[in-house]
């Protein structure tokens, strides 16, 4: 998603240049395919081996391989580099976990040699243009230009989806809500456990609950079932009722259509310590009051970014008692929500504004400089 943006933008400047998208899971490609350009060729990403890499790039001769965040494959880049084609990290982060793995005797000379092979690297944030500069990574490959995942919620909402917003927004009825989105294994119970205790208090309350992973979704129903809560699985198309307490999301690529439906949003994968946080740019752009839990990850520096602009823009919680009385306010106070959902799209447009153009006006000129060195001038 967050390569999305670009892959848009390059289409609208180079209407006639096709553009491979490559994927290592066909669930991805599911969450996408609606929303790509009529230009863009999709295809699985070949195993990173020699052979594999050598027989892709020979079909398809790109100018110019794009790849995202962590999404590091040494003999792809080396292969490219051996030709002459420029490659870009956008978005680029290395966990500590990673980064202490490669800083060891034995791993440093080889993801020196890897990093240095590489065009350009946009890193997510000065941590991590540190982390990839002690890497050898050249000082003069490493730009910033900001968070592409901010991009992802200026995606535009299509005819299909602002219909079936309508039809999901006459199915509520006006009824309060709120959505745990991106919700991992476990944190399921908290989730379940607050809304047992908002109910007390707001008897036709109505939760959207959307597991991070599709093989989830028989915890979350049997977890319902054991509880004897009335509850709707999506895929199904069944009704919302007014008895229905729960509406359970078990299909894909549909969460940036739902922010649109709730004024309050919960990002999951943050509640437990062994998890790292999901984006909640799109919750903000949606213009939803964000709450997120204590475990974010490299999430944090886009937290204290928004807080930067405006401290209502993200909560983040201590835990589910922090969950249960801070959605207890919003559910209850009007201004308080309004506030809240104010902030977070406020934040979102000042942060995404401009970010797809400095990232590709860097790509541009760092593919520039990689074809004139193969004496390929466009």
């Amino acid at each position: 998603m967050a390569a999305l943006p670009v892959v848009r933008h390059c289409a609208r400047l180079h209407p006639g240049l096709p553009i491979l998208l490559t994927t290592t899971t066909l669930s991805a490609f599911e969450v996408i395919k609606d929303l790509l350009p009529d230009v863009v060729i999709y295809q699985f990403a070949p195993l990173d081996c020699p052979d594999a890499i050598e027989s892709f790039i020979g079909y398809w001769k790109p100018s110019l391989i794009l790849l995202m965040e962590s999404e590091l494959w040494p003999n792809l880049i080396m292969s490219a580099a051996e030709k002459g084609i420029a490659v870009a990290l956008l978005n680029a982060r290395m966990s500590l976990k990673s980064f202490n793995r490669w800083s060891v005797p034995l791993g440093l000379p080889l993801v020196s040699l890897m990093l240095s092979k590489l065009s350009l690297v946009i890193p997510l944030s000065t941590i991590q243009a540190v982390r990839f500069q002690l890497l050898h990574t050249p000082p003069y490959k490493i730009h910033f230009a900001g968070d592409l995942k901010y991009a992802v919620g200026d995606v535009e909402v299509r005819e299909k989806e602002l219909n079936t917003i309508k039809d999901l927004q006459r199915q509520f009825n006006d009824r309060p809500i709120w959505m745990a989105a991106s919700i991992h294994r476990g944190e399921e119970e908290v989730i379940l456990r607050v809304h047992d205790e908002l109910i007390k208090a707001y008897p036709s309350l109505l939760l959207i609950l959307v597991p991070r992973h599709p093989q989830d979704i028989k915890n979350v129903s049997l977890a319902l079932k054991k509880q004897k809560v009335n509850f709707v699985l999506r895929s199904t198309m069944e009704l919302v009722s007014i008895n229905t307490r729960v509406y359970v999301v078990d299909t894909l690529g549909e969460l940036r259509m739902l922010y649109r439906v709730t004024p309050i949003a919960v990002v999951g994968g943050s509640f437990l310590p062994s998890l790292s946080g999901h984006n909640f740019s799109e919750a903000a752009a949606a213009g939803c009051a964000v709450l997120t839990g204590p475990h974010v990850g490299h999430f944090y520096h886009m937290l204290v970014e928004m807080w930067q602009i405006n401290p209502l823009a993200v909560k983040q919680l201590t835990g589910e008692a922090e969950l249960l009385e801070v959605l207890k306010e919003l559910l209850s106070d009007s201004k308080a929500l309004e506030a809240r959902q104010g902030a977070a799209k406020d934040a979102f447009s000042i942060m995404s504004h401009g970010v797809v153009n400095r990232v590709w006006n860097l790509v541009s000129r760092f593919a520039m400089d990689a074809q004139q060195k193969r004496g390929i001038v466009d």
